[in-house]
């Protein structure tokens, strides 16, 4: 059993302005639904983005699987809207069915195609899930849902390599997230995803944009546009959170979690962007 697992609430919890979720794929046996329960607990914000593939619809076409830990997921997060955090989802492809209610509000929960959060320094920032500048995604959804099932198989593997890790009492370890920065036409694929993202932004004005989709979580400044990707829930555990003064920081949380203590949890320390 992980520890995320045992994981209980914390009295102090960590404290946001806005936090930042994409990818989360729930309905899909990779989910890691267990650290996202716990980061879940452990956090609080006034704004929770959930920038797409919340769902993997996909998935669940195949087969149904629905385990506890992805209903307590949902539970928590409809808890945190009903307690007034502003939830504000923005569907991506895995989820795409959802962009049918695009205007319309359910438990507490806006669903918006696109959104525009201004942080509290003031910069505009434009959320979305990102699916719009693959151009696989766009041209060829047959191509893009092979490509998925290699990958599911790629994260089985990963599955099993964990489980042995754990026996072995070794930490959490990404065999995707490791071959995709060693892959050069993995890198090439998502230099050219970002460059496609910063353009919009460009053309809409705004300071910046956040996204999902591409399961690789980064901040950084591309000339004058601020780029965030939240990163995913299967692979690599981030999120993306805005501290009270404005700074943006990715969390790792199969790292952080573990090195978070009850001082730190009021003013965690946030490498500003």
């Amino acid at each position: 059993m992980s520890a995320a697992k045992t994981a209980s609430p914390l009295q102090n919890p960590l404290k946001y302005r806005a936090i930042f979720l994409s990818d989360i794929h729930l309905g899909f046996k990779g989910c890691q639904a267990d650290f996202l329960l716990d980061f879940l607990n452990r956090s609080e914000s006034e704004f929770l983005y959930l920038v797409g593939d919340i769902f993997d619809g996909w998935e669940m076409k195949k087969k149904t699987f629905w385990p506890a830990s992805h209903q307590a997921v949902v539970n928590a997060i409809l808890a945190k809207a009903a307690k007034g955090t502003r939830v504000i989802y923005t569907p991506g492809n895995h989820d795409e069915s959802a962009r049918h209610y695009c205007g319309h509000r359910f438990e507490n929960i806006e669903i918006s195609d696109t959104a525009i959060h201004i942080t509290a320094d003031a910069r505009k920032l434009l959320v979305l899930h990102g699916d719009q500048f693959d151009s696989v995604v766009k041209y060829s959804p047959f191509l893009s849902k092979v490509g998925s099932s290699m990958y599911s198989h790629l994260l089985f593997l990963n599955r099993i390599i964990n489980g042995a890790r754990r026996l072995a009492g070794l930490p959490y370890w990404s065999l995707a997230a490791h071959l995709k920065h060693k892959v050069k036409n993995v890198v090439s694929y998502i230099g050219k995803f970002e460059e496609a993202v910063v353009a919009s932004a460009r053309l809409e004005q705004v300071q910046g944009v956040v996204c999902g989709h591409i399961h690789h979580a980064e901040i950084a400044m591309f000339e004058d546009v601020l780029y965030c990707n939240t990163g995913d829930w299967v692979e690599s555990c981030t999120a993306m959170v805005e501290a009270h003064n404005g700074a943006l920081e990715i969390l790792r949380w199969t790292e952080d979690a573990q090195r978070l203590t009850t001082n730190e949890l009021d003013e965690p320390a946030l490498n500003a962007a």
